[in-house]
């Protein structure tokens, strides 16, 4: 048997009150989620284990089954590990985010979603005017980007820009957890107000500011650590041969090369709600064919909560449906070879709170063969009555793999 998770990124929310008191997945057309939940089983499960903080790489590094305290090295090094930046001994990765500033506040944590193209401009200035042998900084896509600091030391406090819209920022600037890390975080702080002086006046900024667009004013760098000693998936779980990862972004396509999956590269992939969904199903399909383990991330519903546009993320939720779980679902179903398919979030981005929350997710499993339960609907209130319950750690991962000895 295959398997196929299909990742909606942020996609779980909260009961809000425009919406009747339904939450976005309740009020939002999901035939094929919902026929899927019908057909197989569901419960609940929690990705952010006790003393982490609510992020993509806390929760994807969860639902793949990975021990978070053993495993977890921040997002910057998985990154890295995206980008080909092969970290070196004391070598620290922290993300790097290019943010707009509008006076002493954060305005947005993505520069008004600046394009990759120009973004790339800005790193290589800041690379040519801030870098040198022990400051390091490279481009990623959009405004995720990486700072590798030889001899940093990861441990201080650093403030997600996405946790604090609208917020000022100097008091959210990098503190030292120990003596030993004020450097580390007094570096950092240099390096956030020299970018601004540096991008103020920029071309790049001159021009998004004439065409009414935000402009990408500072660095923010957040999530610190070093190269994490992660086993593969095909080790944790011998029926994953081989296996793939489809995604826009750096941290999840570094998260599976660490897992020891391929990164399949799909035009049009954009990392918003502009995505070319219909590519990213004709790459998992074509991966279904001659891998054992596909993990599919669709980020656009985690943006607009980030956002906090209902209306849009009800349009990311219904997107993923129409466009991705109906067209695998309908392509797979007659296969020789039985595929299991797994639907779920990592998190939910609320759009009331524009940010992560750690709540359990819900999640659907779903194999021919398999003995469904009770649950009609995909969403986070009827998954409380599914009979998988409130899983954690490496739960979820170990029954969805199960699978494999479970239908004939």
């Amino acid at each position: 048997m295959k398997h196929i998770i299909i990742l909606g990124d942020g996609m779980a929310d909260w009961a809000s009150e425009k919406l009747g008191g339904k939450t976005l997945l309740q009020h939002s057309d999901t035939p094929y989620m919902d026929k899927l939940a019908r057909m197989g089983r569901t419960g609940r499960l929690v990705t952010v284990a006790d003393g982490f903080h609510p992020g993509s790489e806390v929760a994807n590094l969860s639902v793949m089954g990975y021990d978070l305290p053993t495993v977890y090295e921040g997002r910057g090094s998985l990154e890295a590990a995206s980008m080909g930046v092969e970290l070196q001994p004391g070598d620290m990765a922290i993300r790097c985010n290019i943010i707009c500033i509008e006076g002493d506040h954060i305005k947005n944590h993505s520069a008004g979603h600046i394009s990759t193209e120009e973004a790339d401009v800005l790193v290589k200035y800041l690379q040519e005017k801030l870098g040198n042998e022990r400051v390091q900084f490279h481009t990623g896509i959009q405004y995720r980007h990486l700072l590798v600091i030889k001899g940093g030391n990861k441990r201080i406090h650093c403030t997600p820009p996405h946790d604090v819209p609208m917020k000022p920022y100097l008091p959210l600037m990098v503190k030292a957890e120990i003596p030993e890390a004020q450097e580390t975080a007094d570096l950092i702080n240099e390096l956030i107000l020299k970018s601004q002086e540096l991008l103020a006046n920029h071309p790049v900024n001159q021009k998004r500011i004439s065409e009414g667009k935000d402009p990408a004013n500072s660095i923010w760098p957040w999530s610190p650590g070093y190269r994490p000693k992660m086993k593969t998936l095909s080790e944790m779980y011998p029926s994953i041969r081989k296996g793939a990862v489809i995604s826009a972004v750096d941290l999840i396509q570094g998260i599976g090369r660490y897992a020891g999956l391929r990164c399949m590269e799909v035009e049009g992939a954009t990392g918003l709600y502009d995505t070319n969904y219909e590519n990213k199903v004709a790459a998992a399909l074509e991966a279904l064919k001659t891998d054992d383990f596909v993990y599919l991330h669709i980020e656009a519903s985690d943006e607009a909560g980030h956002e906090g546009n209902l209306e849009l993320k009800q349009r990311t939720i219904e997107d993923l449906d129409k466009r991705v779980v109906g067209p695998i679902y309908e392509a797979v179903k007659d296969w020789e070879e039985p595929v299991a398919i797994a639907v779920l979030p990592d998190h939910p981005t609320p759009c009331e709170l524009r940010t992560h929350t750690a709540e359990p997710v819900p999640f659907l499993i779903y194999y021919p063969g398999i003995t469904p339960d009770s649950v009609q609907t995909f969403d986070e209130v009827s998954c409380m009555e599914g009979i998988y319950g409130v899983m954690k750690e490496n739960e979820f991962m170990n029954e969805f793999m199960q699978s494999a000895c479970c239908a004939k």
